[in-house]
């Protein structure tokens, strides 16, 4: 082989190499000590020119997406025609669901701010796996697998998704780049405001499992910051009591961190 040949094959295997491999950032791992928690966050510019990454490898890991699928979930519910609109009633049906504030009627609002479990299985008992795998498809979320259980698959079934692929997603929904009708995507971007000041607008969503060997937590979201739009993904291991919280915290103090807020 040639020196020329073995130059532009290095180039080439270069180029191969994912965009988003960058050097661990320092200042985002501080966070992550602070807390003492193991994990992930990926942040990202909305035309991704910028990233900032802690803990490369475990962003490219997949995990069950838990409560975070209830983005997509929302918009596949309202395109099949099983709600129509934030404030339609999903009734009861008595039974105690493990919660109090589960425990009686919801709205899609309620639902999804509420993380309600029995409320999208509702909705996934009408849509059906075939629907579920067509449209897990035509978006390109994480491994596109229904599998058995139409029930479960997204708590502890058959589909999982990394958080550089949660970006991905992001970035289609805030584009609108899914096959949704355009009222869905404002339902849903209404729906996903956690906070909103004059400054910014925080869009998100929280996200558990908890198995017999491992526990972790997601947040993610976008977040409008003047003309700006940043998208982020984390994902932390739930070791201790009281984790849970810094799902949020290590993504507002990264943002922080970054100069983003």
């Amino acid at each position: 082989m040639s020196s020329k040949v073995k130059i532009a094959f290095i180039i080439y295997m270069f180029m191969l190499v994912p965009s988003c491999s960058y050097a661990e950032d320092n200042g985002i791992a501080a966070i992550f000590n602070k807390y003492r928690v193991e994990g992930t966050i990926v942040i990202s510019s909305l035309d991704g020119k910028i990233k900032y990454i802690h803990n490369n490898k475990r962003a490219y890991i997949r995990y069950y997406p838990a409560s975070t699928f209830k983005i997509v979930h929302t918009l596949i519910a309202l395109e099949e025609g099983v709600i129509e609109s934030s404030s339609d009633i999903i009734k009861w049906d008595g039974i105690d669901k493990g919660w109090k504030l589960w425990n009686k009627d919801q709205t899609l609002r309620t639902a999804f701010s509420l993380s309600c479990i029995w409320c999208y299985q509702e909705f996934a008992k009408k849509i059906g796996s075939e629907k579920y795998t067509e449209y897990l498809n035509d978006i390109e979320y994480g491994n596109k697998k229904v599998g058995s259980d139409v029930l479960t698959f997204w708590l502890k079934g058959d589909l999982k998704i990394s958080a550089i692929e949660q970006i991905a997603i992001l970035r289609k929904i805030y584009l609108e780049k899914l096959p949704f009708h355009e009222e869905y995507f404002k339902i849903l971007k209404d729906i996903m405001v956690v906070d909103k000041t004059p400054r910014y607008t925080l869009r998100a969503k929280t996200g558990t499992y908890k198995g017999a060997s491992e526990k972790y937590g997601w947040y993610v979201g976008y977040i409008e910051v003047g003309n700006k739009v940043w998208l982020f993904s984390s994902n932390i291991e739930l070791e201790k009591i009281g984790d849970s919280p810094y799902r949020k915290k290590i993504v507002i103090e990264s943002l922080k961190a970054k100069g983003i807020l």
